[in-house]
C-alpha cells in the first residue's frame, strides 16, 4: 500500500500537470528580479535628468522672452503713491535662429543644448493715461524705461542691443518688487520719441529645452528655424506653418490681439503672461532610458514564451527538463536587461539591443544542446529567440502604431502554440 501511495506521488510530480504548474510559478518567481532592473533603469534614468539639470543649468536654461515692454510711472491722485503703467507694442516681429552644439557631457550623461540669435523689430503707440483719468502733470515721462522679462540672464552672450527712435539703449538685470525678473534700460524721457516709436532688439543668449516667447505685440509675428529635427509645439497658439524634416524644422507664428486674452497696457500690477507663450521645445522623442524602460515591460512576454516553447519541445519530444535548468534559462534572459542598459549608456541603443540580444541568444542556444542532446531543437529555439527579440525591437522603435503591430504578433504567436499544441496529450 505505501508503495503505491509513493508511486502515485512520484506520477504526479513527473506528470505535465506538475510541470506546467512549476514552470508557471518559477515563471511568477522571475518578475522579482525583473522589477529591479525595472528600478534600476528608473534610477539611472533619474540620475541622468540631475546632471541634465546640472550641466544645462551652467549653458543656459529654457529662454524666455517677455519684450519689450515700455514702463512709465505715475503718481495716483487720491493716494500720491507711485505707480507704474505697463505699454506692449503696437507691432511685433521677430526672427529666432536656434542652432544646436555639441552636445554637454558629465560623466555618461550628455545633454542637448543650443544657442540662439533672437531678432525683434515693432513700434510703439503714444500711451494713453486718459483711460486711467490720470492727469498728464502725474506721469513721470522723464523716467521711462524699456524692461523685458527673461529667466535666463547668466546665459545671455553679448549686450542686449536695442534702439527706440534714435537713441540706443542699455541694459541692467532687475529684479523688482513689482514681479518683474529681467532686463530694464536706463531712464529717458519718452516725448522725445513721439514721433519715432519704432524699435529694434537683438538677444543673443544659450539655451536648452525650450523656447518661450510671449506674442505682447497688438500683430506678433514670429519666425522660428532650427537644426533640431524633433521639435515639439506646445504653446498657447500652434504655428500657422511648419515644416519638419531630418535636417531641421521651421516654424512661422501671427497672433492678433483678439486672439489672446490680455489687453496692451496695465496699470500698477504686471500681467503674469506666461501661459500665453509661443512655445517650440526642443524634445528627445525616446531617449535610451525610455526605450530601455520599454523593451523591460516586454520581460515576462520574453520569459513565458520561452518557457513555453522549451515546454512545448519537453511535451513533444518527451526529453525531460529540470526545474533547474528552466531556472538557468530564466535567469540568462533577465540578464538581457542589465546587458542591455549598461552597454546603452556608453553606446546607442541599437547597438546595445544587439549585442545583449545575440548573447543571451547564443548563451541559451549552446545551453539547450546539452539539455536536449540534439542541435535540431537548440537551433530552432535559437531562430525564435531571435524573432522574438527582433519583433521587440521593432514595437519598441514604432511610437503611433506600436499597439498594432503588438497585437497581431501576440495573436499569431498564440496561433502558432495552439497549432503545435494540438496534438500533445495532457495526462
Amino acid at each position: 500500500m505505501e508503495h503505491q501511495e509513493e508511486a502515485e506521488t512520484k506520477g504526479f510530480f513527473q506528470s505535465t500537470t506538475a510541470k506546467m504548474i512549476m514552470v508557471g510559478f518559477l515563471s511568477l518567481f522571475l518578475l522579482i528580479p525583473l522589477f529591479f532592473v525595472q528600478d534600476l533603469i528608473l534610477e539611472r534614468s533619474q540620475r541622468q535628468k540631475e546632471m541634465v539639470v546640472e550641466t544645462t543649468s551652467k549653458w543656459g536654461e529654457a529662454i524666455f522672452i517677455n519684450g519689450p515692454i515700455i514702463r512709465i510711472p505715475y503718481k495716483d491722485t487720491l493716494t500720491n503713491k507711485v505707480h507704474y503703467a505697463y505699454f506692449f507694442p503696437e507691432n511685433l516681429t521677430g526672427t529666432v535662429d536656434a542652432k544646436m552644439q555639441k552636445a554637454l557631457e558629465r560623466s555618461i550623461y550628455k545633454s542637448n543644448v543650443f544657442s540662439t540669435a533672437m531678432k525683434f523689430s515693432g513700434s510703439f503707440t503714444n500711451p494713453d493715461f486718459t483711460k486711467k483719468n490720470i492727469p498728464a502733470e502725474n506721469v513721470y515721462w522723464n523716467l521711462a524705461k524699456v524692461i523685458i522679462q527673461t529667466k535666463n540672464l547668466k546665459s545671455l552672450k553679448d549686450e542686449v542691443q536695442m534702439k527706440l527712435g534714435n537713441q540706443n539703449l542699455t541694459f541692467e538685470p532687475i529684479n523688482s518688487n513689482d514681479g518683474i525678473t529681467g532686463l530694464e534700460s536706463q531712464t529717458f524721457d519718452y516725448k522725445v520719441f513721439a514721433d519715432s516709436t519704432s524699435f529694434t532688439l537683438n538677444i543673443n543668449a544659450n539655451g536648452s529645452n525650450e523656447i518661450k516667447i510671449i506674442p505682447i505685440g497688438k500683430t506678433t509675428s514670429v519666425a522660428m528655424n532650427s537644426d533640431w529635427n524633433s521639435p515639439s509645439f506646445n504653446g498657447f497658439v500652434a504655428p500657422t506653418s511648419r515644416n519638419v524634416t531630418s535636417t531641421g524644422f521651421t516654424a512661422d507664428w501671427k497672433v492678433l490681439h483678439f486672439n489672446r486674452p490680455f489687453a496692451q497696457q496695465y496699470f500698477e500690477n504686471f500681467p503674469n503672461l506666461s501661459s500665453y507663450a509661443l512655445e517650440t521645445d526642443f524634445i528627445t522623442p525616446v531617449d535610451e532610458y525610455q526605450q530601455n524602460e520599454r523593451a523591460s515591460k516586454y520581460g515576462f512576454l520574453v520569459i513565458g514564451l520561452t518557457f513555453l516553447i522549451f515546454f512545448l519541445i519537453q511535451s513533444i519530444s518527451k526529453i525531460n527538463i529540470h526545474i533547474f535548468q528552466y531556472t538557468m534559462i530564466g535567469i540568462a534572459l533577465v540578464m538581457f536587461y542589465t546587458l542591455l542598459i549598461s552597454i546603452t549608456e556608453h553606446s546607442s541603443f541599437s547597438l546595445a539591443y544587439s549585442i545583449a540580444g545575440s548573447s543571451v541568444v547564443a548563451l541559451i542556444t549552446l545551453y539547450s544542446i546539452s539539455i536536449l542532446k540534439n542541435r535540431k531543437f537548440p537551433i530552432f529555439i535559437g531562430i525564435a529567440l531571435t524573432v522574438l527579440y527582433t519583433f521587440i525591437y521593432v514595437i519598441i522603435q514604432l511610437e503611433d502604431y506600436a499597439l498594432l503591430v503588438g497585437s497581431i504578433g501576440l495573436f499569431c504567436i498564440l496561433a502558432a502554440v495552439m497549432y503545435f499544441s494540438r496534438k500533445i496529450e495532457w495526462k
